[in-house]
Parts: structure tokens; C-alpha cells; sequence
């Protein structure tokens, strides 16, 4: 493949692969310093699929092998709490010693949160469609990491979801209508609804009649 790529496909590869690199470096670094058993399967979990994710896209540059694009499968589902419940103050470490799971869950969900969005740039930028759709799929990957580790801070009340008043919800999201087109097309469908509802009373209305 590599004889088939523009200067600028190289280039946005030798920064996702290097960012890739770092991430997996990064995991490893911070390994040690995980305490709780769930955050601990998550970031081995992870790390083996950040390993995987790399091998196959270098596989597929150099033409080693198949180099199908992988597709990340979170083992946990994900169910968001909101609002506010007392969260904890944050602050820079004074020592590396003074990391706790939260500080690694934020340093992963940074590192993942980086790499979704210079994989879909550097897709965006693709000319060879094999290669556009690995990047695509590896940003996708990114984003379905970033929202598991997400998951594990807000059941830990590490990353806590500030609401609005419901009726300043309601206010703002009120304030946008569908198209005229769609608009249009809703009418149509209740029009023909209500054509349908009368057309059956009409024959429940007839039923006596033809059965004398």
C-alpha cells in the first residue's frame, strides 16, 4: 500500500501510529498505580486491544497480512447517572505516589478522548479508501473506549453530570422545529391516519346493514 499513498496520508499516519504508541506507553505507565479490581480489568482490557489496533494497521501499511480494520467490543454496558452528588475537589499531584484510579481514569479517557479526534481528522484527509475507513474505525474505537472508561468514573462519582432546571431544558431544545419538508410529510401521515380511521368507522357503522 505504501506506494499507493499522497505525502499527506504518510504524514497523518506517522502521528496516529506515534499517538498510538504513546497511549499504549502511557497505559503501561500507569498500570501500577490502579487499585481497584474494575479499573484494573478495563485498562488490561484495553491495553490488549490498543496492541491489537496497532499491529493490524501496521500490517495493513506494509502489506504483511490481511490488516482488516478491528472493531473494539466494550464488555460493560454503560448507564449514566446525573447530577451533582458532592463532588470531590481536584487538584495536580504533588507526587507520582499521590495517583489514585481517578487520576488514571482521566488520563485514559484524555488519551482516548485525543485519538478519536486525530484518527478522524487524519481519515478526513485520506485519499486510499482501505486505509480511510481503518482511521474511521479506529476513531470510532476511541470514542467506544472513551465512553466505557466514562462509564466506570460516573458509577464511581468521579465524572459527575451537572443537569439544568427540566423547564430550561424543555425551553432550549423547544426552540428548534423540523423542516418544512418534514413538516409536510408528518401532515401527510396524519392526513391519511385520520382517512383511515374514519374509513373504519364507517365500516363499523355498515357492518348491520350488510348482514341483513
Amino acid at each position: 500500500m505504501a506506494a499507493h499513498l499522497g505525502a499527506h496520508e504518510v504524514m497523518e499516519v506517522h502521528e496516529i501510529l506515534t499517538e498510538a504508541i504513546n497511549t499504549a506507553n502511557h497505559f503501561q505507565l500507569l498500570r501500577p498505580y490502579v487499585k481497584d479490581q474494575h479499573l484494573a480489568q478495563l485498562l488490561d482490557h484495553q491495553l490488549q486491544f490498543l496492541t491489537q489496533e496497532y499491529n493490524s494497521t501496521v500490517q495493513l501499511l506494509q502489506q504483511q497480512g490481511a490488516g482488516q480494520a478491528v472493531t473494539y467490543q466494550s464488555p460493560r454496558n454503560v448507564s449514566p447517572t446525573y447530577g451533582l452528588d458532592h463532588p470531590a475537589q481536584h487538584r495536580p499531584v504533588s507526587g507520582i505516589n499521590e495517583l489514585n484510579d481517578r487520576d488514571v481514569a482521566s488520563a485514559m479517557l484524555s488519551c482516548h478522548k485525543n485519538g478519536a479526534a486525530k484518527k478522524m481528522m487524519g481519515a478526513l484527509e485520506c485519499a486510499n479508501p482501505q486505509l480511510r475507513h481503518t482511521l474511521q474505525q479506529g476513531a470510532i474505537n476511541c470514542a467506544e473506549q472513551a465512553y466505557e472508561v466514562w462509564g466506570y468514573m460516573n458509577q464511581r462519582g468521579y465524572y459527575q453530570v451537572p443537569t439544568m432546571k427540566e423547564v430550561t431544558t424543555d425551553t432550549v431544545l423547544s426552540a428548534y422545529a423540523p423542516s418544512g419538508a418534514m413538516q409536510a410529510n408528518q401532515q401527510m401521515q396524519a392526513n391519511q391516519q385520520m382517512q383511515a380511521n374514519q374509513q373504519m368507522q364507517a365500516n363499523q357503522q355498515m357492518a348491520p346493514f350488510n348482514m341483513q
